[in-house]
């Protein structure tokens, strides 16, 4: 059994009721007799295959049991030399042509799909002597008919009206224009020689872009360009399926390099990247050790590397490419990306070089050998139209016996894997399973009839469908399909039923034999697919099959949690939980998922997964996860909508801890905690938060454990913990965790605080150079903003701190971050109020005011610490102060001492300007007595200074 794309026809006479009337029985069936023969001679005449006859009515196939180049066309040829025979036979008919996908091969019939059934309704529609032509049928002819539409026909069984085309006449075939091309090509040649020369010469990195179709040349014009080229050359592909295998071709050409960077953070990375150490790393630390890779290899000798079909790969692997060719200085480094048109569909802004169009038809003449005969010559320059691909196939089945002249890529492969003997086609077909890379000992394994692969791997060498490769399996031959084409023709003639087998066997085969550090996403890739056609086809679904893709599949969306490479992490935990049953909830699953998306700037995405959770369990009636999903969808508001929910997630906390703690749900409760984290967070209870996460990550499982460290460390930052303390806790933690962000942009401030703003600037000049150049997430680097105010604050350079302030608010109101955007717009505005510039300090205390929820202690507290600031400065002191005591009395709800201290010191600057000494004196200790209490050092010293300038007198 096998799939295919066919031409359907059906033929019927009308009238055949007021025929029988009229004629003899003898007569009629001698007419009827005639008629059938007459059509089966011109169906078979061109080589179509008469399905059966139908009372009055004819259906044949074309492309069955061998598929032509050109069969939609024969097929449309046939039709209306059967119209023009009606009159000869004294016979009034009606015929449709469909084209489409059918099973072919089954017992019970030719052809079997809705191709055929349209084209019986199609047939049914036609007036008598007319042709009907169905869209995919003309979308192949369309050169060679003329045609008259017809309005969009109802047809019984079709949801949606069906487009037609009445038939008027076949033309002669027009010349062919294919898009696709090479040789010659000097001027490219020429693009990339020049571009190679140049980094050469001024030991700098280059990037082309080869855009073109499938078959153009673009593989080999980078070889040629190369092959004069002192470079080192070496070479990745993304894997044809678009999914998944992040870094695959980096991976390939580390390989090749078999080199690490000096630098021994960029070669853990690499080692992490190679699966040779266990430590994760993050998408931005790949991206800077592979660049830092590169720039080490080229340093002795100019590197080349091709990266081959791009178009397949992963925005991740793109941002890397982009990454080296914007950052990379100092080497003589090319990058050749080769990649399909639909690269500048899918990335608008990808710099594409240029485009390889078809070749002239001289060129086309230097490629076709002169023994080939001269008809044949003409069929195949006019079929191929300048792409090789087209040229090189078709030569190799001329040389096979097969004189045929595929009118597409599509049909020209068809025709060929038709003409392969039965044990080679389903060796392709079951290497095509595998990918354009393929080993012989997967197929061994997933073929039960052949005792031995090799001679029939060896014909197809000879027949230049594969050729050898290099393996990717130790101990095993590796083998490459020419043309990736033919093994997507391959993969579409299998059976869905087949493919599912197939995938499943090979994903058991890859498991024993491959240790790729990206396993995890080839087999959780393989048993998806397996899962994922069987359900298409209605099958039963094998709960442990699914189960296991499933597990593959969140394992290596875990892993890109841990990189900080949300993106692809929700893309692996979304393709897991869309093979969860209908109706249940996998809750570590669903909630690292929340956590990629929201993290990834979709928080409408996961507010609707939190929302789904509720729904599902509530069907169930799985309470606990109810309860989870509620929880997460309060949080997910809180995150991103700035909205007053603290008030009913309290409620729901409450309720929901005595039942997570007597079902003993370690999962629940790590939930629970990260929430009442979360809360105490928002109303500044920074021991709390510390407590919280503390807790949650006591309880033990793989899943939500994003950033659960650098919360902790966000707590102590912020709380009451001295600045010394938590410098000696974060030197406790996981070296892992203490290059992480966020303790590295809590370290930043921790200096800063101590006097030590030379160590904090060079801190964080480090670790935005790593964001830049790793492509750092946009969230973080909005965070460090933030950072970087309270650095240059205290530094004491003021507008380098409203500078940093200004692009932190701008890039938080990009994100979507409200709750966050409202807490920086409100330490902005008091930025402003020291450089007296009242009336932006006044827009952003309004920002602020405007974003904040009620519930926001620190938000509500910097708004009214700048206006007070704002209206004492324009002489009104009542006000003012009042203002200035309510956000003391709000801080007193708060355990962040640093703000505290803030609030007081605000208020002393009050008092001093309305000319009440004794009473700002008296603000300015309280605040000198918390700032010494974190070990603010600046502050304190700036306090005392301040109260010297009062005449106060300072134990």
């Amino acid at each position: 059994m096998q799939r295919k794309t066919v031409t359907v026809l059906f033929c019927d006479v009308t009238g055949s009721t007021a025929l029988g009337e009229s004629l003899d029985p003898e007569a009629l069936r001698e007419l009827l007799s005639r008629y059938f023969d007459r059509m089966k001679s011109i169906v078979e005449r061109h080589e179509g295959t008469v399905e059966k006859f139908i009372g009055d009515a004819v259906m044949a196939v074309f492309g069955v049991p061998t598929a032509h180049e050109d069969d939609a066309l024969r097929a449309v040829r046939a039709a209306a030399e059967m119209r023009d025979a009606l009159p000869e036979l004294g016979i009034q008919a009606r015929i449709g042509l469909n084209t489409g996908t059918v099973v072919t091969g089954t017992a019970e019939r030719l052809a079997t799909g809705d191709a055929v059934n349209v084209a019986a309704r199609l047939e049914q529609a036609a007036g008598a002597g007319e042709v009907l032509l169905g869209d995919q049928t003309l979308e192949l002819v369309r050169d060679s008919v003329e045609v008259v539409p017809v309005a969009p026909l109802e047809l019984k069984g079709k949801a949606e009206p069906v487009p037609a085309h009445r038939l008027v006449q076949v033309l002669d075939s027009p010349e062919r224009s294919h898009e696709s091309p090479f040789v010659g090509r000097e001027r490219e040649l020429a693009v990339i020689g020049e571009a190679c020369h140049r980094t050469e010469a001024e030991g700098r990195c280059e990037l082309i872009t080869v855009a073109g179709e499938a078959g153009v040349g673009k593989t080999r014009l980078a070889a040629e360009a190369l092959r004069s080229s002192n470079a080192r050359i070496v070479r990745g592909r993304c894997l044809p399926y678009g999914e998944g295998i992040t870094y695959w071709p980096v991976v390939e050409t580390l390989k090749q390099l078999a080199v690490l960077p000096p630098d021994q953070e960029a070669a853990s990375a690499i080692r992490s990247l190679l699966g040779q150490a266990d430590a994760p790393a993050s998408a931005e630390e790949i991206a800077w050790a592979f660049r830092k890779t590169l720039e080490h290899a080229a340093a002795t000798r100019p590197l080349a590397v091709v990266f081959e079909d791009i178009h397949w790969g992963e925005e991740t692997f793109l941002d890397l490419v982009e990454h080296v060719a914007l950052l990379s200085t100092g080497s003589p480094l090319l990058l050749i990306c080769l990649a399909r048109p639909e690269l500048g569909e899918r990335r608008p802004t990808w710099p594409i070089s240029f485009r390889l169009d078809p070749l002239p038809e001289a060129e086309v003449e230097q490629l076709i050998p002169a023994r080939v005969e001269p008809s044949l010559r003409e069929q195949i320059a006019r079929a191929a139209g300048g792409n090789p691909l087209f040229i090189g196939e078709m030569l190799a089945m001329a040389e096979d016996g097969e004189a045929v002249v595929p009118p597409t890529l599509q049909a020209l492969l068809a025709a060929r894997l038709d003409a392969l003997e039965g044990s080679e086609r389903a060796v392709l077909e079951c290497a095509a399973v595998e990918g354009e890379i393929f080993h012989r000992g997967a197929i061994q394994a997933l073929i039960h009839d052949e005792p031995q692969v090799t001679p029939q791997l060896a014909g197809l060498v000879r027949k230049q469908l594969i050729a050898p490769e290099g393996t990717q399996v130790p101990g095993e031959d590796g083998f490459r399909f020419r043309h990736l084409l033919v093994r997507d023709a391959a993969y579409e003639a299998l059976p869905k039923a087949r493919r599912a087998d197939l995938h499943e066997g090979l994903a058991g085969w890859l498991e024993d034999h491959v240790g790729s550090f990206e396993l995890d996403e080839l087999l959780g890739y393989h048993l998806e697919q397996a899962v994922r056609y069987r359900m298409e086809l209605g099958q039963p679904v094998d709960a442990e099959l699914a189960a296991a893709a499933r597990e593959r599949l969140t394992a290596a969306g875990r892993r890109s949690l841990r990189r900080l490479d949300f993106g692809s992490a929700a893309g692996f935990l979304e393709r897991a939980a869309g093979l969860l049953p209908e109706g249940e909830v996998d809750l570590g699953l669903e909630i690292d998922l929340i956590d990629a998306l929201s993290w990834d700037r979709k928080s409408g995405e996961a507010l609707a997964r939190a929302h789904s959770i509720v729904a599902r369990a509530e069907a169930s009636g799985d309470r606990i996860a109810e309860l989870c999903g509620r929880i997460q969808e309060l949080t997910s508001r809180i995150q991103t909508q700035a909205v007053d929910t603290l008030a009913d997630l309290d409620v729901l906390l409450g309720e929901a801890l005595p039942i997570f703690e007597a079902a003993g749900d370690d999962l629940a409760l790590r939930i629970a905690y990260r929430a009442i984290g979360e809360t105490a967070n928002m109303r500044a209870q920074m021991d709390q938060v510390a407590e919280a996460y503390e807790k949650a990550l006591s309880y033990p499982g793989p899943a939500g454990l994003t950033a659960v460290v650098g919360f902790q460390s966000h707590a102590r930052y912020h709380g009451s913990t001295p600045v010394t303390e938590l410098l000696a806790w974060q030197d406790e933690q996981d070296p892992h965790e203490q290059r992480s962000y966020w303790l590295r942009a809590h370290r930043i401030g921790a200096l800063a605080m101590l006097g030590r703003s030379d160590e904090a600037r060079a801190l964080l000049a480090e670790l935005r150079t790593e964001l830049a150049e790793r492509g750092g997430a946009k969230a973080v680097l909005a965070a460090l903003g933030g950072y970087a105010l309270e650095v240059e604050l205290l530094a004491g350079d003021l507008e380098a701190a409203a500078a940093e302030g200004e692009e932190s608010c701008r890039m938080r109101e990009e994100l979507g971050r409200a709750a966050e955007l409202s807490t920086a717009a409100g330490a902005l505005a008091l930025v402003y109020c020291e450089l007296d510039r009242l009336d932006d300090a006044e827009r952003w205390a309004a920002r602020a005011a405007e974003l904040g929820t009620e519930e926001d202690a620190i938000t509500q507290m910097l708004w009214r610490e700048a206006r007070a600031m704002v209206l004492a400065r324009r002489g009104e002191h009542e006000q003012a102060t009042r203002l200035a005591r309510e956000a003391i009395e709000i801080g007193e709800t708060t355990e962040e001492l640093t703000s505290k201290a803030e609030a007081r010191a605000v208020l002393g600057e009050i008092l001093a300007i309305a000319g009440r000494t004794e009473e700002a004196a008296r603000a300015l200790e309280e605040a000198l007595a918390r700032f010494e209490a974190k070990e603010n050092l600046v502050r304190a010293a700036q306090m005392r200074e301040r109260l010297a300038s009062l005449g106060a007198e300072v134990d």
